[in-house]
């Protein structure tokens, strides 16, 4: 059994508690940009499950 409240974290809670507070939205902001990089490439890979 976990304590949820001190033992399980997920998504900003565990971020920030690894990275310091605003490393989630700093994390999401990374793969954001990331993500309008590669999004021609990103297509290209898709379109073949289409």
């Amino acid at each position: 059994m976990l304590d949820d409240k001190y033992e399980l974290m997920v998504g900003k809670e565990f971020w920030d508690f690894i990275g310091g507070n605003g490393a989630y939205e700093e994390i999401l902001d990374c793969f954001e940009s990331a993500g309008i990089k590669m999004r021609p490439e990103i297509d290209e890979y898709f379109s073949h499950f289409k």
